[in-house]
């Protein structure tokens, strides 16, 4: 919303999207008394920077059904192909839930879909395989929210460059500023530490497949805080997403024989 309704331009909303998380982060860590020191890595935060930026010079030039199903499906390719060469396998139940939340997905974002433009859809593109490496590095860290925040101030140097280089275009005002605000100390800081708490319990297949249930959360969101009406589509999409995802999850873990 905030790059389509207000001024604010792609490297802005990046800048001070990764700085208003980074220092929400650090002010958390720092009242729990931890060190940052050794939190988070350099190839998270490297893949925490291209997707934030990716996503956000992306949707300059994409609908929002269209920038979503592209994110997704790479996303879920980038997650499912390192889940399967690492030897994670679903059997044919999963394989249908996964298919069903695909379905679902699709029922609910290609109503808003439009032909993409190329330089946007490859952007979006890289911006989901970015963000299903940064998924995948951050498997099985014992405190989500230091390692979270280390990747967020190790990304920092990156976007104080990119706001160094894109000098002459930037721009802003009180409502743009105000939303990327929200964006990274809120849905970004916040909703990322506890996806990494999540990933702890979860292989990549179906850390993969879990992503698929957030556009529903999203639309569930609005709902509840824009009072926007509930459709017949909407429900049959949610249900369809859901009921793949849990069918997908619930069943147990199956790894291939051959090594």
């Amino acid at each position: 919303m905030a790059l389509r309704e207000t001024v604010i331009d792609p490297a802005g909303f990046t800048v001070i999207r990764l700085l208003s998380g980074a220092l929400l982060l650090w002010w958390l860590i720092h009242r729990r008394g931890v060190s940052l020191r050794g939190a988070g890595d350099w190839p998270s935060a490297t893949a925490l920077f291209a997707y934030a930026a990716l996503f956000s010079f992306a949707y300059v030039s994409l609908s929002t059904g269209t920038g979503a199903l592209l994110l997704f499906g790479a996303v879920q390719g980038t997650m499912i192909l390192v889940g399967w060469r690492r030897g994670e396998r679903l059997d044919a139940l999963q394989w249908l839930g996964f298919a069903l939340a695909v379905l679902g997905l699709g029922v609910l974002l290609l109503p808003g879909a439009t032909a993409p433009a190329p330089l946007g859809a490859v952007s979006m593109l890289c911006a989901g395989a970015a963000w299903g490496a940064y998924s995948l590095l951050g498997r099985g860290h014992a405190d989500p929210l230091r390692v979270t925040a280390g990747n967020f101030v190790r990304a920092v140097p990156f976007a104080l460059a990119l706001g160094v280089l894109a000098l002459p275009w930037l721009r802003w005002d009180a409502q743009g500023a105000a939303l990327a605000v929200a964006s990274g100390a809120i849905t970004s800081a916040l909703g990322y530490a506890v996806w990494y708490s999540a990933l702890r319990h979860l292989d990549a297949t179906r850390a993969a497949t879990v992503q698929l249930s957030v556009p529903v959360l999203a639309a569930l969101l609005g709902l509840v805080f824009l009072l926007e009406p509930i459709g017949v589509r909407f429900m049959v999409a949610s249900a369809a997403v859901l009921g793949g995802i849990a069918i997908v999850v619930t069943r147990p873990a199956r790894r291939s024989r051959i090594q």
